[in-house]
């Protein structure tokens, strides 16, 4: 008889390729409270227009400041985003194994900051971090702060929890602690 379980239990702290993670329900929980949700479309704190869970409009989305969105479209611009994320952390990692922790936090820098602000040009010391596969080096460079060249305060907490996350799975909203 075989007792085989039918699921597959991971232990959270092995790592692993990157190409075998997507982002956890915890993660995306996260993002939420970080981002809220809205369906009118907006002006971030760095100025560009947003919609949903964070989405930065492009041309093809067809949006303009004043429209409004439906629930529906705001799960599905956050899916895209996310995948676009979970790509270039992948990108970012090359052959680097994260467990899903590290792979989250990781995940919400690039949805939130873009795949361009991490490259070698733009965040030399992460990539080199990476490049040594120096974990205590990554998290140390989770941090962005600033928004249209001003530290933002929702920054500053939003990068202290990716810290969190990267360095000890724990993501719970900084701001909760007293």
């Amino acid at each position: 008889m075989d007792t085989q379980p039918a699921f597959e239990l991971i232990d959270p702290t092995e790592r692993r390729s990157a190409a075998d993670l997507t982002a956890s329900e915890q993660l995306i929980e996260a993002m939420i409270e970080e981002e809220g949700v809205r369906y009118d479309v907006y002006r971030d704190v760095a100025g560009y227009p947003t919609v949903g869970v964070g989405h930065l409009i492009l041309p093809s989305d067809g949006l303009a400041m004043g429209d409004t969105i439906s629930h529906d479209r705001a799960l599905d611009l956050l899916e895209q985003d996310l995948r676009k994320a979970e790509s270039g952390v992948r990108e970012l990692l090359g052959d680097l194994e994260v467990n899903q922790h590290e792979f989250d936090a990781l995940v919400d820098l690039v949805f939130n900051v873009g795949i361009g602000n991490v490259s070698p040009s733009e965040s030399p010391r992460l990539n080199a971090a990476i490049d040594a596969g120096d974990y205590k080096a990554i998290a140390d460079e989770l941090e962005y702060t600033t928004a249209g060249n001003k530290v933002a305060r929702g920054l500053v907490y939003r990068s202290k929890r990716r810290t969190q996350i990267f360095a000890q799975g724990v993501y719970d909203d900084p701001r909760d602690v007293a």
